[in-house]
């Protein structure tokens, strides 16, 4: 069982700043097209100045940690940005560094070098293995190193140490640590050591010619060293310490370095991937930023403990002096400016090797006494086991533990032991003695259960009698209604008297009506089937035999006033008139005068006997209404 604790480093210092060093690259022998030479120099070891682009008489001046001219060699790059941050990685803290800046600028130079001048990676390796054999062995600590190395190209992250593998995954564990599953990590004893495995690991990095950079990197590289220091006393104290060297890829002017098919695909990625770096820059010196975009990309993802994580992160931005330059060199420098501004909090990684054995071995013994005799077995095959090795755990512990405080750790272990027992065979009684309750509320339901079927269905018995009693009163007035409604005898009374007379049969069904609903609506369909003499209306309708003729003529009266002196509106008031008929009848009006007759209305066009007769009725119903 292991603790994870976190220590800050110091009682002080709680958080780090982004170190940025500015370093410009010599002058090229080659001049400019125009001879206008340097558009940036150095002012001293922290401030430069730039050509202001908008107005060339001016300049722009920007202040860093450390600047390093054309003259500085590579030791003292090493000496003064990347050292300091080395003796973290001994104590459980990470430390990045990485190199920025566009292509052509001498990023690669920086951290690879040559081999007469070697770059930042191997004499910061070197540096470690230093640091290492310079403690002391009787501090009670044991030191092992280890290395992986990894190139993103197109978004895909590739072991460079096994050149065959597929595009890693990029996952995060719940301690907020970033890992690489399936990265190959390969244990160093010296640098000679890692110099046989980081050569050819080199080799295989994605390389090719522009016409800016003859060996232009297509890809960014990130080695990674860890340290691993271990605790030979009690508690076993491990602290782990990771070092990020980190070689970006430059940003590119397509139009400039002349990029096309495969090139081109490459420079977008790394566009792409240095254009969210800017973006998480942004974020973090905004302070109100809801979202820190390191997921958008996988480089920032990587670097994602380096810039506003946990780390001492140095950054070295590569600067070149031409005027071809100009733009990626103001740029990078105002990228510079905003990374400065990032604040880190590293914390010291420690896990603490908590003893448990005592109490695991009686956990065993309790369940073994619970579970009957396998358990038994199993601790007994154990205890053989750990004889045969001849270090059993309680051993081990009594070796390197006080014989007092075992003998107190014992007792307390016994007392635990004899109060679980005594409340288990309580918890049981309890058990034992619920389980018979429910037994017998279960009983009760059952009981109830039957007498609630009994009464349910002698109710049913009693509903069913007294709805045959129902039915058999209530179906003798419907055999004596049965010759009246039944519609054989309708037709009897009602069809067969047409067939000698027409008139006679609808004087008939108007007494008819008076008396039955049924005989009325039976009146009304035949009276739709017979046609009206000379193509009229029976003037006795049922809707105008129900009226007063007193209201009746009052009410046609109006209607007849309207249409002889109504405006056109007014003429539209009338139901079932719209604006056609409204006009024609102001026409009818103007070429023939006032209308003697509401029946003269059929003379206007599109006005039929049958829609004067409903015409009639609405106006007439709705005036009533009114």
């Amino acid at each position: 069982m292991a603790q994870r604790l976190t220590v800050s480093d110091g009682v002080s210092k709680k958080t780090s700043r982004v170190r940025v060093a500015v370093r410009l690259r010599p002058y090229m022998s080659r001049q400019d097209e125009k001879d206008e030479g340097p558009c940036v120099r150095g002012l001293d070891s922290q401030n430069l100045e730039i050509i202001n682009w908008r107005n060339a008489t001016e300049t722009v001046k920007y202040h860093f940690d450390v600047f390093h001219g054309e003259q500085t060699t590579q030791q003292e790059v090493f000496l003064s940005s990347v050292k300091p941050i080395l003796p973290h990685i001994l104590n459980g803290q990470n430390a990045s560094v990485f190199a920025y800046g566009p292509t052509g600028a001498g990023k690669t130079h920086t951290m690879l070098g040559t081999a007469e001048q070697p770059g930042v990676i191997p004499r910061a390796v070197r540096e470690v293995f230093n640091l290492v054999s310079a403690k002391d062995e009787d501090e009670g600590w044991d030191y092992s190193i280890g290395m992986s190395y990894l190139e993103i190209y197109n978004e895909k992250v590739l072991d460079l140490l096994s050149p065959n593998s597929q595009d890693l995954p990029i996952r995060e564990n719940k301690d907020k640590n970033i890992l690489i599953p399936g990265l190959t990590h390969t244990a160093i004893s010296s640098f000679s050591d890692f110099d046989k495995h980081f050569i050819p690991a080199t080799l295989n990095r994605t390389t090719a010619s522009t016409k800016l950079n003859q060996r232009s990197s297509r890809s960014h590289a990130i080695l990674l060293i860890k340290v691993v220091r271990t605790q030979r006393a009690l508690p076993h104290r491990q602290q782990t310490g990771k070092l990020y060297l980190v070689d970006l890829a430059g940003s590119e002017d397509n139009r400039r370095t002349g990029n096309q098919g495969i090139r081109l695909k490459e420079s977008g990625a790394i566009n792409l991937s240095l254009f969210t770096l800017s973006k998480v820059v942004d974020a973090l010196n905004s302070g109100t930023a809801a979202r820190i975009p390191y997921r958008d990309s996988k480089l920032t993802r990587l670097l994602q403990d380096s810039l506003g994580g946990s780390a001492h992160s140095v950054m070295i931005t590569n600067i070149a002096p031409e005027y071809r330059y100009y733009f990626d060199t103001f740029s990078a420098l105002n990228f510079a400016a905003k990374s400065k501004l990032i604040v880190n909090k590293p914390f010291t990684r420690e896990t603490v090797a908590v003893p448990v054995l005592p109490v695991k071995r009686s956990r065993e013994e309790h369940e073994a006494v619970g579970s009957g005799a396998e358990p038994h077995k199993k601790k007994q095959k154990e205890e053989k086991k750990s004889e045969q090795d001849g270090s059993s755990p309680s051993a081990h512990y009594h070796s390197l533990s006080e014989p007092s405080v075992m003998e107190r750790l014992i007792a307390l272990e016994k007392l635990m032991m004899s109060c679980q027992d005594r409340n288990r065979q309580s918890v049981l009684k309890d058990v034992a003695q619920s389980r018979k309750e429910i037994q017998e509320l279960k009983e009760k339901q059952r009981e109830f259960e039957r007498k609630a079927m009994l009464l349910s269905q002698l109710a049913k018995e009693k509903s069913s009698s007294k709805d045959e009693a129902a039915f058999k009163n209530t179906l003798a007035p419907l055999q004596r209604k049965q010759p009246n409604v039944t519609k054989p005898n309708k037709q009897q009374a009602v069809v067969q008297p047409m067939q000698v007379s027409q008139l006679q049969p609808l004087q008939h069904l108007a007494v008819v009506r008076k008396q039955s609903v049924c005989v009325t609506k039976e009146k009304k369909k035949l009276s739709d089937l017979v046609e009206p003499p000379d193509g009229k209306e029976n003037v006795e309708s049922s809707w105008e035999s129900q009226l007063d003729k007193s209201v009746l003529n009052e009410s046609k009266q109006k209607i007849l006033h309207i249409l002889n002196t109504g405006c056109l509106k007014e003429l539209k008031g009338l139901q079932q008139i719209g604006d056609k008929k409204a006009k024609l009848i102001l026409g009818w009006r103007e070429i023939q005068g006032h209308f003697t007759k509401l029946e003269d209305l059929i003379n206007i066009e599109g006005m039929t006997q049958k829609r004067f007769s409903s015409f009639m009725k609405a106006n007439i119903l709705s005036a009533l209404g009114k």
